[in-house]
């Protein structure tokens, strides 16, 4: 079986792997206060530009979301979202039982429009009657998008200005950012997402870490006690040197750069591969998640040799699915599904 389910189904990156092994018999100091963990920070400030920024470690993606929402906003305050967003679909109301709701906005392949952010928070603050509803307190979007779109920097740099506007901050979800930044037309780099975004995650659990997401916070006065806080949502390491060592590894040689070029070109070949055999994908993503509606028959038969997902209910006769990469892929993978296309193709 061939499987192109998600992109956190394999174990860790052979060299990060090798990395723990190497370094797991060493007695160091826990929770972060270790030479690797100390690295690895240094090495993200570099990769983000930013010397100020403080780096946390945290052990998942829902954690690292309810912990870095709940620390920004007020208790009467919500987080505006996509509709279609992580936080507000896939987190099985993670935000919400931090007594936070989560706001929803109009989505476009995923993304949201910075005119429809300043378009909720105009009009919520024309009712004379807001101080008795949720505030938009916040604004969250993720590179890529659940449809694995990406945002272009303008459209970054757009909604960065919506938001300091009005004095709110903006969080960047990148738990499968590395695929973001390896994307063909992606014009933005970690830098400019530094400059522009108040706080925002490097994934390491989807990008060839066995777990683990990096905490980048650019404006520190926003999140002033982010290791208690870190703590009392369960996402903090006591064993934090696992951490370390894993995103030094990735940091100190190029391998997430490698990482994510590596999972979008197999996406790219799948793309190709469907397109040959007539069918273009629904959505226009560049990274490693590639999403098709196809005949419920050829689903069944693609399905005895190869695992993936359907993307919503299966329809009556035919179906959306999602085919994802990662580091684990293979050409030869990728090489067995074009067959089975083939195949397909010549029985029809």
């Amino acid at each position: 079986m061939i499987r192109f389910d998600s992109d956190y189904m394999a174990g860790a990156h052979p060299e990060v792997m090798e990395a723990l092994v190497r370094t797991n018999l060493e007695l160091t100091a826990g929770y972060g206060n270790d030479p690797y963990t100390s690295e690895a920070r240094e090495l993200i400030r570099k990769a983000t530009g930013n010397a100020d920024a403080e780096v946390m470690f945290l052990v998942g993606g829902t954690q690292t979301n309810a912990t870095v929402i709940d620390g920004l906003l007020a208790r009467h305050e919500g987080v505006l979202a996509a509709e279609s967003g992580h936080i507000a679909v896939h987190e099985s109301g993670a935000i919400e039982a931090s007594r936070h709701k989560v706001l929803t906005l109009p989505h476009h392949e995923g993304k949201v429009k910075a005119e429809d952010v300043e378009c909720y928070i105009a009009e919520f603050y024309a009712d004379e009657t807001y101080q008795h509803m949720v505030a938009p307190g916040m604004l969250y979007i993720s590179q890529p998008t659940e449809y694995g779109t990406i945002y272009s920097l303008e459209e970054l740099a757009a909604l960065s200005e919506v938001c300091h506007n009005h004095n709110i901050p903006l969080y960047v979800d990148g738990a499968r950012l590395g695929y973001a930044l390896a994307a063909e037309d992606a014009d933005f780099t970690l830098e400019a997402l530094s400059r522009l975004a108040d706080v925002f995650y490097i994934g390491g659990t989807k990008v060839g870490t066995l777990f683990g997401e990096a905490v980048v916070v650019n404006n520190r006065s926003l999140l002033k006690n982010l290791f208690p806080l870190v703590k009392q949502h369960g996402a903090l390491l006591a064993k934090g040197r696992l951490l370390g060592v894993q995103f030094a590894t990735l940091f100190g040689d190029g391998l997430y750069e490698r990482i994510g070029a590596h999972g979008v070109r197999l996406a790219m070949r799948i793309r190709k591969a469907f397109a040959k055999a007539g069918y273009e994908p629904i959505i226009n993503s560049t990274t490693n998640q590639q999403f098709f509606q196809l005949p419920n028959t050829l689903i069944d038969s693609l399905r005895r040799e190869a695992s993936f997902d359907y993307w919503g209910p299966r329809g009556t006769t035919e179906s959306t699915v999602r085919f994802v990469t990662s580091w684990s892929t293979t050409d030869e993978d990728v090489d067995r599904l074009e067959r089975l296309l083939d195949k397909e193709r010549r029985r029809e």
